[in-house]
């Protein structure tokens, strides 16, 4: 799918966790992967930043960008599934001011096709906390491939219609911009 980037005063400013044991940066492609998607689509990188699978200092540097005026999205890949020290949802879940509720679902839905009932073992959710979306992913790049391009990148496009997120998040419309 090519999509035409957006335009600068569209972009938004986005930040990607990932949470993992094992990984490293330099080894973090569902991370990568979600870096190139956003900064060919137009939008901008905040920061990116991996941490082991504890649920404090994920939920720690979640809230820190949470507070932020200059993050708009926050990206998180890994730690949604049932091991017994996958904790994302449980970290995050609790700063949500609201349940964007139908993200899991479709989100299940959607992977449903490519790995049939595994897809059920995904924990994936979204919310929105002080006006920032955020989104926790599987940590494959297959799971933040179908999340970002079925999912999230239409929700941050204004070119969508009036039904997406951007009147939700911190961002300033268009329309509202004086000189």
């Amino acid at each position: 799918m090519t999509t035409t980037p957006l335009s600068p005063d569209a972009a938004l400013n986005i930040a990607i966790l990932t949470v993992s044991d094992s990984r490293s940066l330099e080894q973090d492609k569902a991370g990568q992967y979600l870096q190139e998607k956003l900064l060919s689509d137009g939008h901008k990188l905040s920061q990116r930043l991996l941490l082991p699978r504890n649920r404090y200092l994920i939920r720690a540097q979640v809230s820190t960008w949470i507070v932020s005026t200059d993050v708009q999205v926050i990206l998180i890949n890994g730690g949604t599934g049932f091991h017994a020290d996958d904790c994302t949802p449980e970290a995050v879940s609790v700063l949500f001011d609201r349940e964007v509720a139908g993200f899991g679902e479709l989100f299940r839905q959607l992977s449903f096709q490519d790995i049939g009932p595994s897809a059920l073992q995904s924990r994936a959710l979204a919310g929105l906390a002080n006006h920032t979306l955020i989104c926790c992913l599987p940590g494959s790049v297959n799971a933040c491939t179908t999340a970002w391009q079925q999912l999230i990148a239409p929700q941050l496009d204004a070119r969508q219609g009036k039904c997406n997120f951007l009147g939700h998040l911190n961002v300033t419309p268009l329309c509202e911009q004086r000189p």
